[in-house]
């Protein structure tokens, strides 16, 4: 069998030009990626031990309100750290409180020092520096490739994002069922220092502000900012149209039983469909760095993902349910590439990480109100009308949206409006 000329694989799979052309970007792309995995496996592993000590999903599932609220809470602090200091010393110095914190966590464990609230108070801190680093991280980008690589570079990111919540999981069940939590708390700490070497060997990246403004950046200045730019509340408003209105991810424990019949390795593989699919949409994503009409992309990728997620709400075979499953969550990496790529070539760099706290926010708590939303119209309903009707809303609200604000799906990469 003949293999495909390199022209071909080029147009086709991911483009490597940032990783080729950029040693800062190359070294910020895999420590980033190792970090993820760790933070994946620690992730698992923080679940399995709060189950351990309490034998409650109560209680697991507080992890996921610790680790939320200080997200939504501090996503907008940190975008204006973000504008107000050097990037790189926050992006070093927030990488670093999650090693340490990290490392805490597998000093307890050898210590024996087994205790719930210990837990959640080191989730809780993760988070705050998670808040802290990813604007700081994601304004660098622009300041490190030229325009015309930002998709890729987005590309290559989403693949960072869903390699650690596929990988880092798997690794941590197999680390924690050979040698314990402390063994899974240990080498998350240790992959820390590929991100930090990386932070380490940034140059500079002071926020590009007007020479002699000394001023704090303000959360309300990136607000009335967003405000008065259509085409970057559209990047938001798209999103929560998926994320709010289609988001099944709360009934696939339900879905799995009545549906098709199955079990808890149902549910697994229900949860993990959506999360091939994103990864195979950076593994395929070399087509995205030709398309210019990004918004339109994006009006594309959400109603993708909306009938997607309608079609999977009518299936009852679960090979069929996995593959919709599956072009959702291809859909959702094309839509993000594209945001994101918007978020930063149109945004002024003075306030990239404001509009990249807003983006924290926006990710981290639209899930969860679909969530609520989808288990609510369930309980009064049923599941398919849940599923299926969500998809469907999510198709009418994007569309809806497009007509609104008709200057999106014209918007031209090379002449990025905000």
């Amino acid at each position: 069998m003949t293999a495909a000329p390199p022209a071909v694989r080029r147009r086709i799979l991911a483009d490597l030009t940032p990783l080729r052309t950029s040693p800062h970007f190359r070294r910020l792309w895999f420590g980033n990626t190792v970090s993820w995995i760790g933070q994946g496996m620690t992730t698992l592993a923080i679940s399995l031990q709060v189950y351990d000590l309490t034998g409650s999903t109560f209680s697991v599932g507080l992890v996921g309100l610790f680790s939320l609220v200080p997200l939504l809470v501090f996503g907008l602090y940190g975008g204006a750290v973000a504008d107000t200091v050097d990037r790189r010393k926050l992006g070093l110095g927030s990488a670093t409180g999650s090693a340490v914190l990290s490392a805490a966590l597998a000093a307890a464990a050898f210590a024996g020092f087994h205790h719930v609230g210990f837990l959640y108070g080191i989730v809780a801190l993760q988070a705050v520096c998670q808040a802290l680093n990813a604007p700081a991280r994601s304004s660098m980008i622009p300041r490190l490739l030229p325009p015309e690589q930002l998709p890729a570079a987005n590309a290559l990111a989403s693949m960072t994002t869903t390699s650690g919540i596929l990988v880092g999981p798997m690794l941590g069940g197999f680390i924690v069922g050979l040698w314990g939590y402390r063994a899974a708390y240990l080498i998350d700490a240790v992959t820390f220092g590929a991100a930090l070497y990386a932070m380490w060997r940034l140059p500079a990246m002071l926020p590009d502000r007007a020479k002699g403004d000394t001023r704090r950046a303000s959360v309300l200045d990136g607000l009335r900012f967003l405000g008065t730019r259509p085409n970057l509340r559209m990047t938001f408003f798209s999103d929560l149209c998926a994320m709010v209105l289609a988001h099944p991810r709360a009934l696939l424990p339900a879905v799995a039983v009545v549906w098709y019949g199955g079990d808890a390795r149902t549910t697994g593989l229900l949860v993990a469909a959506p999360a091939l699919g994103a990864l195979l949409g950076g593994v395929f994503s070399g087509w995205q760095s030709r398309v210019r009409r990004h918004g339109l992309a994006v009006l594309l990728a959400v109603a993708s993902w909306g009938t997607a997620i309608a079609v999977f709400g009518l299936t009852r075979d679960l090979w069929l349910g996995v593959l919709f499953l599956a072009l959702a969550g291809f859909a959702d990496t094309v839509s993000m590439v594209f945001r994101n790529t918007m978020l930063q070539a149109a945004v002024p760099d003075e306030m990239r990480g404001r509009l990249q706290g807003v983006f924290i926010v926006v990710v981290a708590g639209g899930p969860r109100l679909g969530d609520f939303l989808a288990g609510s119209v369930a309980e009064l309903t049923t599941p398919t009308v849940a599923v299926t009707g969500g998809g469907v809303a999510c198709v009418v609200a994007v569309s809806l949206l497009a007509l609104r604000w008709r200057e999106f799906a014209r918007y031209d990469a090379r002449r990025p409006v905000p």
